[in-house]
């Protein structure tokens, strides 16, 4: 591997970091019903676990409504189940035939603790991003020691400041995406 192929895994996994943080705050509840905010429910069916959405279909038909509608009306009682395990917040509302989810207002304390967990998972992502960090540097360190594909110490100093400005531009990246979210959560 050369120093140019480290940089760039760097890079490349630098950028999933993001995403990944991104994907995460889509699951945090900022006063709209998401379809995304139930991604992370499982349901047991037929002895395996299904995310969600491969048992019905899910919709946001009003601002403040989530509508289950699965395509084996006989796994109601476990879609509701699992919500319930999931921990949202939420209670689940069926008529026998779908499953509604009503979102409450958010109180203050509540936009609160949502702040909390984005800022935990926006924590998550830089430590991540950091940790790409160091790996990248220890593998430029394991080319200078070795032998058969000697790299100069300058070029390891040159490409660990490369590694160091794509972490700052990434960690700034998550930084935004986390003010966002804030601004998200707490606009009424």
């Amino acid at each position: 591997m050369t120093g140019k192929e480290v940089v760039s895994l760097c890079k490349e996994k630098m950028s999933k970091a993001v995403e990944t943080t991104k994907h995460r705050f889509t699951s945090i509840r900022a006063g709209r019903a998401n379809i995304s905010m139930l991604d992370g429910i499982k349901v047991e069916q037929y002895g395996s676990e299904m995310p969600l959405n491969q048992i019905g279909s899910v919709s946001a038909p009003e601002a403040r409504l989530l509508v289950i509608d699965p395509w084996d009306k006989s796994m109601i009682v476990k879609i509701e189940k699992a919500i319930i395990a999931a921990n949202l917040g939420l209670t689940p509302n069926n008529d026998g035939k779908v499953i509604r989810l009503i979102m409450p207002e958010l109180t203050a304390d509540r936009r609160k603790e949502y702040v909390k967990m984005a800022k935990t998972e926006a924590e998550n992502g830089k430590v991540a991003v950091r940790n790409i960090r160091k790996d990248g540097n220890n593998e430029l360190k394991k080319l200078l020691k070795n032998k058969e594909n000697p790299i100069s110490e300058d070029e390891v100093k040159n490409l660990e400041n490369e590694i160091q400005k794509l972490t700052d531009t990434h960690i700034k990246e998550i930084d935004e995406l986390f003010a966002k979210k804030e601004k998200e959560i707490t606009t009424v």
